[in-house]
C-alpha cells in the first residue's frame, strides 16, 4: 500500500505527513502555488514556494486538475486553509495525469443538468457533494443492518432469477434461462414467506429488484435497491410497523449523529422522527386530502404522488416527518384482507417519509385455502406459484413484512431532487451505461 493518511487526519502537531489524492484546485500566484489535494475524506492545502523548494515548485507548475498526486511534508496550522492546516512540501510525486479539458467541472460550483452528470458519472462521483450522498447511504444501511443483527434477524439472500413474479404483469423483465423463460426478481417476498414457513422466524435482506415500467419520473428507476424484512409469530400488521418504525428511527439517528460532514456538504438538516409515527387508515388519508387540499387521487384504491406529498405536508406541520397509511383496498392475494372484525379493507400499509412512500408491507395471508381463493378471485395463474403454495401448506405461522426502497430513503435523507442521484450507476428505460 502507498504510504499515506487521509486529509481529515492531518494535524499540525505531527512532524511529517504523507497524503495522496486528486488535484482539486490550483492557484498560481507567481512565486507561490497553492494546490488543494482531495481524497475521500476531504481537502488539504499544499503550499509550494519557489524560494523554499525550487525543484518541487518547478515540478508542480505543470500540475493539472484531477491529476493523482502524493505529497510529503510538514503540516502547519493556517486559518486560511481548509480544515485549518496546510502542508509545506518536502516531496511531490505525480502518480497519474488526467486528460484535459475535463468533460465535467469538479471543483467549481457550476450547475450541470443531471443527464450530463450521469453521462460522465465517473467524474461526477468525484465531486465532494456526490461522494457525500454515498457515504451517507453507507452510514444509513450499516446502521439499519446493525439494528436487525442486534435484534436477532437472520441475514438472507434470495434468487434474482425466478419463474414468476410476486406481482406479475408487465413489470417483469423476461430473460432466457438456458432453454426456459424466466424473469428478473420483482421482490424477494415469496421467498421470505417460505422462510417463515421454514421456521426462520425473522429475516432481512439487502438486495436488488427490477421493475420493467416505462416511466419518466424523479422517483422511479428500473433497478432498485431494497431492504426487505419478514417476521413470524405476529399478532397483526402493527407488529410489523413497530419493527419498521424502530429500525428506521435508529438508522436516521445514527446518520444524524455520525454523518455531520456529509450532511453539511449536502446542506441538509436530517429529520429524525422522535415521536411515534402516526398510523391512519386509507379512508382517513382520503378524507384529509379532500377536506384540507381538495385533492382526489385518480385511482380511488391508491394514493398518487401528489397525495403522498400533501399528506407529508399535513403531518410535517404536526411535527411528524414519517407516518403510516393502513388498510388499502383491492390488495394482492398475499395480504390478509376482509378479516372479520377489521375496520379496514386489508392489513397492508405504506410508510411515507418526507412526503414520499418509502415502503409497502403488512400482514401476509398464511392460510393457504384463503390465499388460493384470493388468487382465483384475482385471476392469478396458480401454476406459476405452485412452489409457494406448497411451501405454505405444511404449517405456516402468522407473519408479515415489508420492502423498503433504499434509493428513496437516501433521496429523502439527502434532500435530492431525483432518485437517480442516490444511485451510483442508475438504470432507467433509456440508460444502460455507464
Amino acid at each position: 500500500m502507498i504510504d499515506r493518511i487521509h486529509t481529515s487526519a492531518v494535524d499540525p502537531e505531527m512532524d511529517e505527513v504523507a497524503v495522496a489524492g486528486h488535484v482539486h484546485e490550483i492557484r498560481d500566484l507567481g512565486g507561490l502555488v497553492f494546490v488543494i489535494v482531495r481524497d475521500r475524506e476531504g481537502l488539504v492545502q499544499v503550499v509550494f514556494k519557489q524560494e523554499r523548494e525550487p525543484e518541487l515548485f518547478e515540478a508542480v507548475e505543470s500540475a493539472g486538475s484531477e491529476d493523482v498526486v502524493r505529497v510529503v511534508g510538514e503540516p502547519v496550522a493556517s486559518d486560511q486553509a481548509p480544515g485549518g492546516v496546510e502542508i509545506a512540501p518536502t516531496d511531490y510525486e505525480v502518480l497519474d495525469t488526467a486528460d484535459s479539458p475535463l468533460p465535467l467541472e469538479i471543483s467549481k460550483d457550476v450547475t450541470v443538468d443531471l443527464s450530463t452528470r450521469l453521462d460522465n458519472r465517473a467524474l461526477d462521483l468525484r465531486k465532494p457533494e456526490t461522494l457525500a450522498v454515498f457515504s451517507l447511504r453507507s452510514t444509513l444501511m450499516t446502521a439499519m443492518e446493525s439494528w436487525f443483527d442486534e435484534e436477532g434477524f437472520v441475514d438472507i439472500k434470495t434468487p434474482l432469477i425466478s419463474k414468476g413474479g410476486a406481482e406479475g404483469g408487465a413489470e417483469l423483465f423476461p430473460i432466457l434461462y438456458y432453454d426456459r423463460d424466466a424473469f428478473l426478481s420483482q421482490s424477494p417476498q415469496l421467498y421470505k414467506q417460505i422462510l417463515m414457513a421454514a421456521g426462520y422466524e425473522a429475516v432481512y435482506e439487502t438486495g436488488t429488484a427490477f421493475r420493467a415500467e416505462d416511466f419518466a419520473t424523479s422517483r422511479h428507476v428500473s433497478e432498485i435497491a431494497m431492504f426487505d424484512v419478514e417476521l413470524a409469530y405476529i399478532d397483526d400488521h402493527h407488529d410489523v410497523m413497530d419493527v419498521q418504525e424502530e429500525s428506521l428511527r435508529h438508522a436516521l439517528r445514527v446518520a444524524a449523529d455520525t454523518a455531520s460532514r456529509e450532511l453539511e456538504l449536502l446542506d441538509v438538516d436530517l429529520t429524525v422522527p422522535e415521536a411515534d409515527f402516526p398510523r391512519i387508515t386509507f379512508d382517513e388519508a382520503l378524507s384529509i386530502l379532500e377536506t384540507e387540499f381538495g385533492h382526489f387521487p385518480e385511482d380511488p384504491t391508491d394514493l398518487d404522488t401528489e397525495g403522498e406529498k400533501l399528506l407529508g405536508e399535513h403531518f410535517a406541520e404536526q411535527g411528524h416527518p414519517a407516518f403510516f397509511v393502513v388498510g388499502y383496498p383491492d390488495e394482492k392475494f398475499y395480504y390478509m384482507q376482509d378479516v372479520d372484525g377489521d375496520e379496514i379493507a386489508s392489513r397492508k400499509f405504506d410508510l411515507i417519509y418526507e412526503g414520499q412512500e418509502l415502503s409497502s408491507g403488512g400482514q401476509r395471508e398464511h392460510d393457504v385455502d384463503r390465499m388460493v381463493a384470493a388468487m382465483e378471485a384475482e385471476g392469478v395463474e396458480q401454476a406459476n406459484f405452485e412452489f409457494y403454495i406448497e411451501a405454505l401448506s405444511y404449517g405456516t405461522p402468522p407473519h408479515g413484512g415489508y420492502g423498503l426502497g433504499i434509493d428513496r430513503l437516501v433521496q429523502q435523507a439527502a434532500g435530492l431532487d431525483n432518485i437517480k442521484e442516490a444511485i451510483m450507476f442508475p438504470r432507467d428505460p433509456t440508460r444502460l451505461e455507464p
